[in-house]
Protein backbone atom coordinates (compact mmCIF):
# COMPACT_ATOMS: atom_id res chain seq x y z
CA UNK A 1 0.00 0.00 0.00
CA UNK A 2 1.83 3.46 -0.61
CA UNK A 3 1.55 5.70 2.22
CA UNK A 4 1.21 9.14 0.02
CA UNK A 5 -1.50 7.77 -2.17
CA UNK A 6 -3.68 10.11 -0.02
CA UNK A 7 -2.17 13.01 -2.01
CA UNK A 8 -3.42 11.92 -5.20
CA UNK A 9 -7.34 10.84 -3.70
CA UNK A 10 -7.31 14.37 -2.27
CA UNK A 11 -6.84 16.40 -5.70
CA UNK A 12 -9.14 14.07 -6.87
CA UNK A 13 -12.06 14.46 -4.86
CA UNK A 14 -11.28 17.55 -4.66
CA UNK A 15 -11.28 18.64 -8.34
CA UNK A 16 -14.87 16.78 -8.14
CA UNK A 17 -16.06 18.79 -5.45
CA UNK A 18 -16.65 15.77 -3.50
CA UNK A 19 -16.58 15.90 0.80
CA UNK A 20 -13.63 13.85 2.28
CA UNK A 21 -11.62 14.27 5.68
CA UNK A 22 -7.95 13.90 5.94
CA UNK A 23 -6.63 11.97 9.18
CA UNK A 24 -3.62 12.26 10.45
CA UNK A 25 -1.78 10.19 13.38
CA UNK A 26 -0.48 12.83 15.73
CA UNK A 27 0.91 10.59 18.52
CA UNK A 28 1.04 6.07 18.62
CA UNK A 29 1.95 4.39 21.82
CA UNK A 30 3.44 1.23 20.93
CA UNK A 31 2.58 -1.77 19.56
CA UNK A 32 0.92 0.58 16.62
CA UNK A 33 1.14 -0.13 12.71
CA UNK A 34 0.48 3.84 12.58
CA UNK A 35 3.14 5.92 13.11
CA UNK A 36 3.08 9.59 14.11
CA UNK A 37 2.99 11.89 10.92
CA UNK A 38 0.60 9.04 8.96
CA UNK A 39 -2.24 9.95 6.79
CA UNK A 40 -5.37 9.23 4.95
CA UNK A 41 -8.06 10.31 2.80
CA UNK A 42 -11.56 8.91 4.13
CA UNK A 43 -14.89 9.36 1.97
CA UNK A 44 -17.82 9.20 3.55
CA UNK A 45 -18.96 5.77 2.25
CA UNK A 46 -15.71 4.74 4.53
CA UNK A 47 -12.98 4.27 1.77
CA UNK A 48 -9.32 4.56 3.40
CA UNK A 49 -7.12 6.11 0.95
CA UNK A 50 -3.61 6.12 2.55
CA UNK A 51 -1.99 4.50 6.56
CA UNK A 52 -3.45 5.56 9.67
CA UNK A 53 -2.84 2.38 10.81
CA UNK A 54 -5.06 -1.20 10.76
CA UNK A 55 -8.18 -2.53 11.61
CA UNK A 56 -8.91 -2.08 14.80
CA UNK A 57 -8.34 2.03 14.81
CA UNK A 58 -10.27 1.69 11.26
CA UNK A 59 -13.99 1.52 12.65
CA UNK A 60 -13.48 4.53 15.29
CA UNK A 61 -11.97 6.51 11.97
CA UNK A 62 -14.88 5.82 9.82
CA UNK A 63 -17.70 6.68 12.35
CA UNK A 64 -15.94 10.33 13.39
CA UNK A 65 -15.54 10.90 9.79
CA UNK A 66 -19.23 10.48 8.88
CA UNK A 67 -19.65 13.10 11.95
CA UNK A 68 -17.51 15.53 10.96
CA UNK A 69 -18.74 15.10 7.21
CA UNK A 70 -21.78 16.16 8.60
CA UNK A 71 -21.05 19.38 10.72
CA UNK A 72 -17.72 19.88 9.20
CA UNK A 73 -16.22 20.73 12.57
CA UNK A 74 -12.55 18.64 13.11
CA UNK A 75 -12.03 16.69 15.91
CA UNK A 76 -9.53 14.73 17.89
CA UNK A 77 -9.81 10.98 18.61
CA UNK A 78 -7.95 8.77 20.68
CA UNK A 79 -8.16 4.84 20.31
CA UNK A 80 -6.70 3.27 23.70
CA UNK A 81 -6.84 -0.80 25.13
CA UNK A 82 -9.87 -1.47 26.63
CA UNK A 83 -12.50 -4.51 27.93
CA UNK A 84 -15.02 -2.01 26.28
CA UNK A 85 -15.59 -0.51 23.32
CA UNK A 86 -17.76 2.61 24.33
CA UNK A 87 -16.71 6.16 23.62
CA UNK A 88 -15.86 9.24 26.31
CA UNK A 89 -16.05 12.71 25.30
CA UNK A 90 -12.97 14.38 27.07
CA UNK A 91 -13.62 17.67 26.25
CA UNK A 92 -10.34 18.18 23.64
CA UNK A 93 -10.86 14.41 22.69
CA UNK A 94 -13.41 11.78 21.46
CA UNK A 95 -12.19 8.66 23.54
CA UNK A 96 -12.48 5.39 21.79
CA UNK A 97 -11.74 1.81 24.28
CA UNK A 98 -10.06 -0.75 21.58
CA UNK A 99 -10.52 -3.93 22.41
CA UNK A 100 -7.83 -5.65 19.90
CA UNK A 101 -5.80 -7.80 21.10
CA UNK A 102 -2.46 -5.64 19.86
CA UNK A 103 -2.59 -2.88 22.29
CA UNK A 104 -0.87 -0.02 21.93
CA UNK A 105 -2.64 4.07 21.27
CA UNK A 106 -3.60 6.09 18.62
CA UNK A 107 -4.05 9.83 18.63
CA UNK A 108 -5.53 11.33 15.15
CA UNK A 109 -6.88 14.64 13.70
CA UNK A 110 -9.70 14.36 11.69
CA UNK A 111 -10.33 17.68 9.33
CA UNK A 112 -13.25 17.71 7.09
CA UNK A 113 -12.74 18.84 3.57
CA UNK A 114 -16.09 20.22 2.57
CA UNK A 115 -17.01 21.00 -1.07
CA UNK A 116 -17.58 24.62 -1.78
CA UNK A 117 -20.94 25.89 -1.20
CA UNK A 118 -23.08 27.58 -4.18
CA UNK A 119 -24.02 30.98 -3.67
CA UNK A 120 -26.88 31.85 -6.04
CA UNK A 121 -27.40 35.64 -6.75
CA UNK A 122 -30.71 36.27 -8.35
CA UNK A 123 -30.36 39.58 -10.61
CA UNK A 124 -28.37 41.85 -13.42
CA UNK A 125 -27.63 44.76 -10.76
CA UNK A 126 -24.44 46.64 -9.96
CA UNK A 127 -24.74 45.11 -6.13
CA UNK A 128 -25.36 41.13 -8.00
CA UNK A 129 -22.38 41.66 -10.30
CA UNK A 130 -20.57 42.53 -6.99
CA UNK A 131 -21.42 39.92 -5.23
CA UNK A 132 -20.74 37.29 -8.62
CA UNK A 133 -17.23 38.97 -8.34
CA UNK A 134 -16.16 38.60 -4.32
CA UNK A 135 -18.04 35.31 -3.80
CA UNK A 136 -15.57 33.35 -5.58
CA UNK A 137 -12.14 35.38 -3.31
CA UNK A 138 -14.08 33.61 0.11
CA UNK A 139 -14.35 30.18 -1.55
CA UNK A 140 -17.67 30.06 -2.46
CA UNK A 141 -19.06 29.08 -6.17
CA UNK A 142 -22.20 31.06 -7.81
CA UNK A 143 -24.94 30.76 -9.82
CA UNK A 144 -26.40 33.76 -11.49
CA UNK A 145 -30.48 33.60 -12.33
CA UNK A 146 -31.03 36.74 -14.39
CA UNK A 147 -33.89 37.00 -17.31
CA UNK A 148 -31.83 37.56 -19.97
CA UNK A 149 -28.77 37.33 -18.62
CA UNK A 150 -25.28 36.49 -20.56
CA UNK A 151 -22.91 33.85 -19.74
CA UNK A 152 -20.07 36.58 -20.71
CA UNK A 153 -21.30 38.97 -18.66
CA UNK A 154 -20.39 37.33 -15.64
CA UNK A 155 -16.48 35.59 -15.88
CA UNK A 156 -16.61 34.33 -12.25
CA UNK A 157 -19.71 32.35 -12.10
CA UNK A 158 -19.86 28.67 -12.83
CA UNK A 159 -23.38 28.76 -14.02
CA UNK A 160 -25.63 31.44 -15.50
CA UNK A 161 -29.50 30.56 -16.07
CA UNK A 162 -31.05 33.22 -18.79
CA UNK A 163 -34.52 32.82 -17.18
CA UNK A 164 -35.67 33.46 -13.74
CA UNK A 165 -38.48 31.08 -14.28
CA UNK A 166 -39.19 29.59 -10.57
CA UNK A 167 -39.62 26.23 -12.20
CA UNK A 168 -36.86 25.96 -14.73
CA UNK A 169 -34.62 27.29 -11.62
CA UNK A 170 -35.43 24.52 -8.98
CA UNK A 171 -35.40 21.93 -11.87
CA UNK A 172 -31.42 22.82 -12.97
CA UNK A 173 -29.80 24.83 -9.39
CA UNK A 174 -29.56 23.65 -6.11
CA UNK A 175 -27.66 26.33 -3.36
CA UNK A 176 -27.70 26.52 0.28
CA UNK A 177 -27.67 30.09 -0.31
CA UNK A 178 -29.24 32.79 -2.23
CA UNK A 179 -29.11 36.38 -2.47
CA UNK A 180 -31.84 38.34 -4.61
CA UNK A 181 -30.26 41.47 -5.70
CA UNK A 182 -32.70 42.43 -8.54
CA UNK A 183 -32.73 46.26 -7.49
CA UNK A 184 -36.41 46.91 -9.15
CA UNK A 185 -36.14 44.69 -12.24
CA UNK A 186 -38.32 41.75 -11.99
CA UNK A 187 -38.19 41.48 -7.88
CA UNK A 188 -41.28 39.33 -7.10
CA UNK A 189 -40.24 37.13 -9.90
CA UNK A 190 -36.60 36.74 -8.57
CA UNK A 191 -37.73 36.29 -4.93
CA UNK A 192 -40.27 33.92 -6.75
CA UNK A 193 -37.00 32.13 -8.18
CA UNK A 194 -35.01 31.89 -5.08
CA UNK A 195 -38.07 30.28 -2.82
CA UNK A 196 -38.21 27.65 -5.29
CA UNK A 197 -34.46 26.31 -4.44
CA UNK A 198 -35.75 26.34 -0.38
CA UNK A 199 -32.10 27.35 0.09
CA UNK A 200 -30.99 27.55 4.14
CA UNK A 201 -30.44 31.24 3.67
CA UNK A 202 -31.97 33.65 1.57
CA UNK A 203 -31.24 37.39 1.38
CA UNK A 204 -33.13 40.35 -0.22
CA UNK A 205 -31.39 43.59 -1.10
CA UNK A 206 -33.76 46.37 -0.49
CA UNK A 207 -35.00 48.78 1.87
CA UNK A 208 -37.03 47.20 4.74
CA UNK A 209 -40.71 49.07 3.21
CA UNK A 210 -40.46 47.94 0.05
CA UNK A 211 -39.75 44.24 1.15
CA UNK A 212 -42.78 44.72 3.38
CA UNK A 213 -44.74 45.21 0.07
CA UNK A 214 -43.56 42.68 -1.75
CA UNK A 215 -42.99 39.96 1.12
CA UNK A 216 -46.69 40.76 1.52
CA UNK A 217 -47.52 40.07 -2.33
CA UNK A 218 -45.65 36.52 -2.31
CA UNK A 219 -47.60 35.45 0.56
CA UNK A 220 -50.97 36.64 -0.91
CA UNK A 221 -49.55 34.94 -4.08
CA UNK A 222 -49.60 31.56 -2.15
CA UNK A 223 -46.01 31.31 -1.59
CA UNK A 224 -45.37 29.24 2.45
CA UNK A 225 -45.63 32.23 4.63
CA UNK A 226 -43.07 30.39 7.16
CA UNK A 227 -40.58 30.56 3.89
CA UNK A 228 -41.12 33.99 3.25
CA UNK A 229 -40.68 34.81 6.93
CA UNK A 230 -37.29 33.28 6.31
CA UNK A 231 -36.25 35.93 3.77
CA UNK A 232 -33.74 38.51 5.44
CA UNK A 233 -34.48 42.33 4.47
CA UNK A 234 -32.85 44.37 4.31
CA UNK A 235 -29.80 42.17 3.50
CA UNK A 236 -26.40 42.04 5.15
CA UNK A 237 -24.43 43.04 7.98
CA UNK A 238 -24.46 47.00 9.13
CA UNK A 239 -20.54 47.97 8.36
CA UNK A 240 -21.48 51.54 6.93
CA UNK A 241 -21.78 50.10 3.09
CA UNK A 242 -22.43 52.91 0.45
CA UNK A 243 -21.40 51.52 -2.97
CA UNK A 244 -22.42 48.31 -4.89
CA UNK A 245 -19.48 46.61 -3.65
CA UNK A 246 -19.65 47.66 -0.24
CA UNK A 247 -23.34 46.62 -0.43
CA UNK A 248 -21.83 43.09 -1.20
CA UNK A 249 -19.22 42.83 1.03
CA UNK A 250 -21.69 43.52 3.64
CA UNK A 251 -24.46 40.53 2.20
CA UNK A 252 -21.48 38.22 1.79
CA UNK A 253 -20.54 38.76 5.54
CA UNK A 254 -23.86 37.64 6.51
CA UNK A 255 -23.48 34.56 4.26
CA UNK A 256 -20.31 33.63 5.41
CA UNK A 257 -21.74 33.40 8.90
CA UNK A 258 -24.62 31.59 7.79
CA UNK A 259 -22.50 29.29 5.62
CA UNK A 260 -19.75 29.05 9.37
CA UNK A 261 -23.17 28.00 11.74
CA UNK A 262 -22.70 31.82 13.03
CA UNK A 263 -25.60 33.94 14.01
CA UNK A 264 -25.32 37.22 12.56
CA UNK A 265 -26.23 40.17 13.42
CA UNK A 266 -28.91 41.02 10.23
CA UNK A 267 -32.05 38.55 11.55
CA UNK A 268 -31.98 40.66 15.09
CA UNK A 269 -31.91 43.98 13.59
CA UNK A 270 -34.39 43.01 10.91
CA UNK A 271 -36.85 42.08 13.58
CA UNK A 272 -36.24 44.97 15.62
CA UNK A 273 -36.95 46.75 12.25
CA UNK A 274 -40.14 44.73 11.54
CA UNK A 275 -41.61 44.94 15.05
CA UNK A 276 -40.72 48.87 14.82
CA UNK A 277 -42.85 49.49 11.59
CA UNK A 278 -45.93 47.42 13.23
CA UNK A 279 -45.75 49.60 16.45
CA UNK A 280 -45.47 52.93 14.27
CA UNK A 281 -47.86 51.32 11.71
CA UNK A 282 -50.99 51.53 14.89
CA UNK A 283 -50.27 55.01 16.30
CA UNK A 284 -52.33 57.23 14.64
CA UNK A 285 -49.81 60.16 14.17
CA UNK A 286 -47.49 57.75 12.21
CA UNK A 287 -50.22 57.01 10.04
CA UNK A 288 -51.56 60.38 9.46
CA UNK A 289 -47.51 61.76 8.35
CA UNK A 290 -47.50 58.36 6.66
CA UNK A 291 -50.61 59.84 4.54
CA UNK A 292 -48.67 62.83 4.17
CA UNK A 293 -45.48 62.04 3.07
CA UNK A 294 -46.07 58.64 1.22
CA UNK A 295 -42.98 56.74 2.20
CA UNK A 296 -40.64 58.98 2.58
CA UNK A 297 -41.89 60.37 6.22
CA UNK A 298 -38.96 61.74 8.48
CA UNK A 299 -40.89 62.08 11.49
CA UNK A 300 -38.18 60.37 13.49
CA UNK A 301 -36.50 63.98 12.50
CA UNK A 302 -38.44 65.90 14.58
CA UNK A 303 -40.57 64.00 17.13
CA UNK A 304 -39.38 63.96 20.66
CA UNK A 305 -36.70 61.37 21.34
CA UNK A 306 -39.46 59.73 23.86
CA UNK A 307 -41.70 59.18 20.89
CA UNK A 308 -38.75 58.33 18.28
CA UNK A 309 -37.48 55.08 20.97
CA UNK A 310 -40.58 52.99 19.86
CA UNK A 311 -39.93 53.27 16.18
CA UNK A 312 -36.51 54.32 15.51
CA UNK A 313 -35.79 52.26 13.10
CA UNK A 314 -38.42 52.51 10.73
CA UNK A 315 -38.37 56.34 9.67
CA UNK A 316 -34.96 55.67 8.79
CA UNK A 317 -36.02 52.82 6.17
CA UNK A 318 -38.43 54.87 4.86
CA UNK A 319 -36.65 58.63 4.37
CA UNK A 320 -33.84 56.69 2.23
CA UNK A 321 -36.22 54.35 0.53
CA UNK A 322 -37.97 56.41 -2.49
CA UNK A 323 -37.00 60.01 -3.71
CA UNK A 324 -35.64 61.24 0.00
CA UNK A 325 -31.94 63.15 0.35
CA UNK A 326 -29.14 61.30 1.81
CA UNK A 327 -29.59 64.22 4.20
CA UNK A 328 -32.72 63.22 5.35
CA UNK A 329 -31.73 60.16 5.83
CA UNK A 330 -28.52 61.01 7.51
CA UNK A 331 -30.68 63.37 10.15
CA UNK A 332 -33.14 59.80 10.82
CA UNK A 333 -30.40 57.66 11.50
CA UNK A 334 -28.72 60.23 13.92
CA UNK A 335 -31.90 59.89 15.74
CA UNK A 336 -32.56 56.45 15.52
CA UNK A 337 -28.58 56.14 16.20
CA UNK A 338 -29.46 57.92 19.83
CA UNK A 339 -32.58 56.14 20.42
CA UNK A 340 -30.44 52.79 19.72
CA UNK A 341 -26.48 53.51 20.81
CA UNK A 342 -25.85 49.74 20.36
CA UNK A 343 -26.78 49.33 17.17
CA UNK A 344 -25.52 51.39 13.76
CA UNK A 345 -27.98 52.17 11.23
CA UNK A 346 -26.98 52.76 7.56
CA UNK A 347 -29.69 54.30 5.33
CA UNK A 348 -27.11 54.26 2.68
CA UNK A 349 -27.39 50.18 2.14
CA UNK A 350 -31.30 50.72 1.42
CA UNK A 351 -30.45 53.85 -0.56
CA UNK A 352 -27.96 52.66 -2.28
CA UNK A 353 -29.82 48.86 -3.21
CA UNK A 354 -32.99 50.80 -4.49
CA UNK A 355 -31.95 52.37 -8.56
CA UNK A 356 -32.66 56.15 -9.16
CA UNK A 357 -35.18 54.80 -11.52
CA UNK A 358 -37.73 53.27 -8.68
CA UNK A 359 -36.97 55.35 -5.71
CA UNK A 360 -40.01 57.03 -5.88
CA UNK A 361 -41.94 54.07 -6.52
CA UNK A 362 -40.58 51.63 -4.28
CA UNK A 363 -43.41 51.54 -1.59
CA UNK A 364 -45.35 50.30 -4.64
CA UNK A 365 -43.01 47.15 -5.39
Amino acid sequence: MNRNEWITQAARLQSADQPFALVTVLSAQAPTSGKAGDKAVVTPDGQIHGWIGGGCAQPAVIKTVRRALLDGQPRKIRIAPSDESAERDLGDVLEFGMACHSGGTLELFIDPVMPSAMLTVVGDSPVARALVGLAPRVGLRVAVVAQGAQAADFPDADTVLNSDDAAGVSARLSSPFVVVATQGRRDLQGLKAALALQPQGLWFVASARKAGVLLDTLVTSGEDPAAVARIVAPAGEFIGAQTPEEIALSVLTSVVAARRGRESSAPAAQAALTASMASAALTPSATAAAGSSSCCSTTAATEPKEAAKSKALAPVAASACCAGSKQAAGQAAATATDAVPSRTVEPALALAAVPASVKSSCCGG
